[in-house]
């Protein structure tokens, strides 16, 4: 059975992200489910790649304010 660490919610125009770090006789996890509508899809990251994955969440995030605004059609 999983142990809940921490568990946080956020909403990001229709979507609802949940964030999840668990913890089974296996190790420690981080969940992340999108409900969009009642369709959710997860997945799960090994809490041994969480460095890896906020470094590349940081360069995305560098690389999209370096862009400028986003080119929405009308």
């Amino acid at each position: 059975m999983d142990t809940e660490l921490f568990n946080e919610h956020v909403q990001v125009e229709r979507k609802m992200f949940t964030f999840e770090l668990r913890e089974n006789p296996r190790g420690r996890f981080l969940r992340i489910t999108e409900d969009v509508g009642g369709r959710r899809d997860t997945i799960i990251i090994p809490s041994t790649g969480l460095d890896e994955i906020r470094t590349v969440l940081d360069h995305a995030i560098s690389a999209h304010q370096a862009a400028g605004p986003a080119k929405v059609a009308e």
